[in-house]
């Protein structure tokens, strides 16, 4: 299932918000007026018009209601290509539908978060204790296993990023750390959602999307754990079932 980019923007919305961190910091201005001019060059009055119209047709949107309890989920693309933000975005449509999400993160801070939800027009505030944030510094499969450990079917948990989780000395080989992860989602009837990092060898005038073979491994790792797969590249995304 190939998706692209769902607006007829100047440059797809990860990127218009990259433009407006940069006016940010080059005209001295506070980024939400910077993502004001920035989508009123793209004929919306404000930001978050722009993005609540990104949010009706993103394709977060169409992908959310085809996870299923149980899934992994492995979100892949090269540095600033939106994968965090398509992940965060997949947790924000379950919250829309009643469910809770959690954002574990060894890469943003707390304080970072509202900025993320804020460039597809979301607010985790708004959505009170279904949302929660978890940036310590053990994030390992014990740790996520005792964060839901109560939670309710239907919880979407973003882990960003995979390859974090096979960093340390003290933890199971990433392997191991992954086959304990799926028995946990299929035991909760969670949807677990991994950010993941290509190999720094993909090349994208070679291969227009990433796939499985490009995925980053430092130790060995079976991909088949992984039930949904999802590949963004250029404003495009690629999503299949796998596994």
């Amino acid at each position: 299932m190939k998706l692209s980019a769902p607006l007829r923007l100047s440059a797809p919305l990860y990127r218009l918000k990259r433009q407006a961190r940069q006016l940010s910091r080059r005209d001295g201005i506070p980024l939400h007026a910077a993502l004001d001019r920035t989508a009123a060059a793209e004929g919306f009055r404000s930001w978050s018009l722009l993005a609540a119209r990104h949010a009706d047709r993103s394709p977060a949107a169409r992908l959310y209601p085809r996870l299923s309890p149980g899934d992994l989920v492995l979100v892949a693309a090269r540095p600033g290509q939106g994968k965090t933000l398509l992940s965060l975005e997949l947790a924000a449509q379950a919250m829309r539908a009643g469910h809770r999400g959690i954002y574990f993160s060894l890469e943003d801070t707390e304080r970072e978060v509202p900025a993320r939800f804020a460039a597809f027009g979301a607010d985790p505030a708004r959505f009170g204790d279904r949302f929660a944030f978890d940036g310590d510094d053990g994030i390992c499969a014990d740790h996520v296993a005792v964060r839901l450990a109560d939670c309710p079917p239907g919880t979407l948990a973003v882990i960003d990023y995979l390859q974090l989780l096979d960093q340390r000395r003290d933890t199971p080989p990433l392997a191991d750390q992954m086959r304990r992860l799926r028995a946990l989602a299929a035991e909760r009837e969670a949807v677990l959602v991994f950010v993941s990092q290509i190999d720094r060898r993909y090349d994208p005038a070679a291969k227009p999307l990433p796939d499985l073979g490009d995925v980053r491994r430092p130790n060995p790792l079976d991909l088949r754990l992984f039930t949904k797969t999802c590949f963004l590249q250029g404003g495009k995304v690629h999503f299949a079932a796998a596994g």
